[in-house]
């Protein structure tokens, strides 16, 4: 692909992946952020794919876009979140806050991409992101991170539900 497509299909996935973030951080409505939020995980995919990292950007989808947002839409539904509950001001200074990382975010990666300035993509081995190899690395050099994740995500659902069922 040349330069001029590969970067015009970079910003085709950039300017949606750019409103999903916002939307994400600026609706109130939960199921609605966790929607712009999927939106945002299939954009990222895309460009992973222009990476060339094609098993980050199936991950991505498969792993993110799909069991981590239904459970996270799950969680949601169970705790059944209300403005009554979380207050009118609360949630203000969440947006504002959340706002203020934003742009915090984006000062540094401009910042960033200023200071390193246009470089060429490295050449990558012919093994480089596939699943022998990727799988070859989380099971023996991350495993104890993999595991421990694993065991923080069923923690996490089990807190929720304790949670939910508390309420009801």
């Amino acid at each position: 692909m040349g330069d001029r497509a590969e970067m015009a299909v970079f910003w085709i996935f950039t300017v949606p992946l750019i409103a999903a973030s916002l939307g994400v951080v600026v609706t109130k409505n939960p199921i609605t952020a966790a929607m712009s939020l999927v939106g945002a995980f299939f954009c990222l995919a895309g460009i992973y794919v222009l990476l060339t990292a094609h098993l980050v950007a199936f991950l991505q989808i498969l792993v993110y876009a799909g069991a981590i947002m239904v459970l996270f839409l799950f969680v949601i539904m169970l705790l059944a979140l209300q403005e009554e509950i979380l207050g009118v001001s609360r949630i203000k200074v969440m947006q504002g806050f959340g706002a203020l990382g934003c742009v915090g975010v984006f000062a540094v990666i401009y910042r960033a991409i200023l200071a390193t300035g246009p470089r060429m993509m490295p050449q990558v081995g012919e093994d480089y992101g596939t699943v022998k190899a990727v799988g070859r690395i989380l099971f023996t050099q991350y495993l104890l991170p993999f595991e421990a994740t694993s065991l923080l995500l069923l923690v996490a659902i089990v807190g929720a539900v304790v949670v939910a069922k508390q309420r009801i």
